[in-house]
């Protein structure tokens, strides 16, 4: 079984690493929710395990973030947010499972290995990230619009995989310049209208609807208008 644990603690991280290892269960461990993230889009996992209280990103958008793009594979919130209320939040967000800190080591094994046996019946899609009739094969790295592949670059490719992650929001010129571009810093040049200009191109220019935006003053959004 291939599980990924996102969680800040390296303590608790390896602790369960070391159980789970026993029990012949392969671990990943992300210790911030970007980290997680990124992660996820390169392998895929029968069972993902969230805390909540994360850096960058936290365990219930992170949860969104799976159930978005991996609808069937099940997500465990453990957390020390215990209440009804954070319960709530959390299968609304589409968890599968939720267990609070404390927690017995065992109880967690049995649960975690409950989640893996339900998805061994679910069939595995491929990993497509999409918006409207645009799609993104992680496998293949092949870029289609209404079935027409289209040829990308390497930085287009990433800075496209980056917008569909992101879907829906608005990710400015800096989100981008970290995430794609690896800098930490603006460093005032026009490259990046220059390779949104780029994706309009190839992706917009031909099609309808337009997916591609410029959010004057906040950045660029990958969506359906």
């Amino acid at each position: 079984m291939q599980v990924l644990l996102v969680e800040d603690d390296p303590k608790l991280a390896g602790f369960i690493q070391k159980g789970f290892s026993s029990e012949n269960i392969n671990l990943d461990i992300a210790y911030d929710g970007l980290i997680g993230q990124r992660i996820l889009s390169q392998k895929p996992y029968d069972v993902v395990i969230l805390d909540v209280n994360l850096p960058s990103i936290n365990g219930f958008e992170l949860c969104k973030f799976v159930k978005n793009n991996w609808a069937s594979t099940p997500v465990m919130m453990l957390t020390a947010l215990s209440t009804i209320e954070d319960k709530e939040i959390g299968f609304n967000a589409g968890a599968d499972d939720y267990l609070a800190k404390p927690f017995e080591f065992k109880e967690l094994l049995l649960r975690v290995k409950a989640l893996g046996r339900r998805n061994m019946f679910v069939s595995k899609p491929s990993k497509i990230l999409e918006i409207a009739d645009l799609k993104l094969n992680l496998d293949t790295q092949e870029v289609t619009r209404s079935g027409k592949k289209i040829e990308l670059t390497k930085r287009e490719y990433d800075l496209l995989e980056y917008l569909l992650l992101n879907k829906g929001k608005v990710v400015s010129r800096v989100d981008i310049l970290e995430k794609v571009w690896d800098l930490n810093f603006d460093t005032n040049t026009n490259v990046i209208d220059v390779y949104i200009t780029y994706l309009r191109r190839k992706l917009d220019k031909d099609f309808e609807p337009k997916l591609l935006h410029t959010i004057i003053g906040r950045g660029y959004s990958l969506r359906e208008e």
